[in-house]
Order: C-alpha cells, then structure tokens, then sequence
C-alpha cells in the first residue's frame, strides 16, 4: 500500500512547474466546496465574501491557485447543478482562466478532475438556455495533483497540492467516503451531524495528517509546502517545518488565504464587517506576514 511519503513524492515529481519572480502575484485559495445552493452547500453562505475576494485579485493581476476541493462532487452528483448554483463565481474564474492565470488542483472532494477525459467533458463548456447552444467555460483547463512555484532567480521551490496525500483514507478509499457523504452524510450534515471521516471536522485525524506532512518536508529539505485539506490556516516562523495551510473558504462568516506578493508571503481572512452606520463591508484582514519566502529557504 502506497504510504503518505510515496503519495507525496508523485505529487511533488508529477507537479506543473510555474516559473515566478518578485513581481507575481497569487492568491491561494482552497477547500470551497462549491455546492447546488441547497442547506447541504456550505459555500453558499460565503460566496458573496469570495466572489468579492477573488474579483479584487482579478483587478490587482493575481493569479490564481485553488488547491482542491474547489467543487464538491461528494455531496452532488453533477457539475452542472454547481455551475448553475454558483454561475457568477465561474464566469470570474472563466477570465482568470482567459488570461492564463488560473492554476488548478485536484483534492479528495473534486478526485474526479485527475481524469482529464471526465474534465473536458463537464468543465470545457455548458449549455447556456440563452443563446440555446453550447459556451465555452474552461476549454482546455488541465489539473494537476501539484504544483511547484519555481523562483527564477533564487530558484527556491514552493510546492503546492490539496494534502490528502497524507490522509490514507480520503485518497485510497475516497470513492466509499463520497458513497457515505451522499447517502448517509449529506442529510445529517443538513441536521448539524458532521462527517467523522473528515479531518476539518475530526481533530485526532487532522493532527495525524499535519504530523505526516511535516515528516514529509522535514525529510526534503525543509521544502516550503502549501495545502488545504484539513481547513486549519497555518502560517510558520521561518526556522521551523515550512508547512502553510491556506485554511478554508467554508470558516463560519470568513474565507482565509495565502497572498504571495513581492516576494513574500501573507495569511489573509476577508470577512464582513459592520461600519458605524448599520452597513455592512467585506474587509480583507492580515492575519500573518507578510513574511519574505528567502527567509524559508535553505541551502
């Protein structure tokens, strides 16, 4: 059986290398969970802080990583009922995409993108009742089990991916875990049950795939990692284990991300705020950082 260490080496050795300098900039976002809207959806009740989020990135010349679990095709059947639930939010993706700056990663939640013939299928084009007739939405959109950002004059590393690698049963068994999501979970969710098999939601699990992940850049040189999957934002001192976690966009009221801008590093949280007047605001908070990535190298 595949360990975590395996899992994680094919991930890092099948990673789309992305080239950057100090003048990119990403947004890092994962773990949306987009869903059809209904009570189960828990991206619904922040889409209008991520939307708002992701078209400011989009006007500042971010690109964008979403380090999977972006849809959840646990909990639905189809992209469709997703793409018309969160149509707003995919046509902003669409541009990013356009203009090449969108960059995807499949998780445990959305495992069935690693199946490129599954991805042209669903994600390169919908069927719009306007025009009657097929539109383009992805086109030829590829995702990846990893990415690396590779600095081109440093040449530091910052190597991306969902992190269910080191969760043995969200990636081996991951077909019997959305089983049990859509039959069994997806109606006690709506009741307040959460799902044990979840490491966002069951913390003895959570901390054996953070402790496996650590093992895991420690013995690479202490290669700075970025992932979601257990939905806890993480954000190290340089000279520790150079684990990030960019958190989630399902928190309660608030989304959380990683910035990479000007050569550092920042944990973000946008949020909706209350000004003096009654009106309310979604407001972009630092959390951590920013933090310079040459402070996480090592020789």
């Amino acid at each position: 059986m595949f360990s975590s260490k395996k899992r994680l080496d094919k991930a890092y050795k099948n990673a789309k290398f992305i080239d950057f300098d100090d003048d990119s900039k990403f947004i890092l976002f994962s773990d949306c969970h987009r869903g059809d809207n209904s009570f189960a959806d828990d991206f619904a009740n922040n889409r209008n802080i991520y939307f708002h989020a992701l078209k400011h990135y989009y006007a500042e010349g971010f690109q964008y990583c979403e380090l999977g679990d972006g849809d959840e095709l646990w909990e639905n059947l189809s992209f469709e009922s997703i793409l018309n639930a969160h149509k707003n939010v995919y046509m902003l993706m669409k541009l990013f995409h356009k203009d090449s700056r969108l960059h995807m990663i499949w998780g445990n939640h959305d495992m069935v993108y690693r199946n490129p013939d599954y991805v042209k299928k669903h994600l390169s084009s919908y069927f719009d009742p306007k025009v009657g007739e097929d539109v383009e939405l992805f086109g030829d959109i590829t995702y990846h089990e990893g990415i690396v950002l590779k600095h081109c004059r440093t040449g530091q590393e910052l190597f991306l991916t969902h992190g269910h690698q080191a969760d043995w049963w969200n990636y081996l068994f991951w077909k019997w875990s959305r089983f049990m999501v859509r039959i069994l979970w997806k109606p006690l969710n709506v009741m307040g049950i959460a799902d044990p098999t979840s490491p966002a939601k069951n913390y003895k699990e959570l901390i054996k795939v953070e402790r496996r992940t650590k093992k895991w850049i420690s013995d690479n040189n202490n290669l700075l990692t970025i992932a979601g999957h257990t939905h806890r934002p993480r954000f190290p001192e340089p000279g520790d284990i150079a684990f990030f976690n960019d958190g989630s966009c399902v928190h309660p009221r608030s989304i959380t991300g990683l910035e990479i801008e000007n050569g550092a590093i920042s944990l973000i949280k946008w949020q909706i705020a209350t000004k003096d007047d009654g009106t309310l605001q979604i407001v972009r908070v630092l959390l951590e950082g920013p933090r310079k990535l040459e402070d996480y190298r090592t020789e």
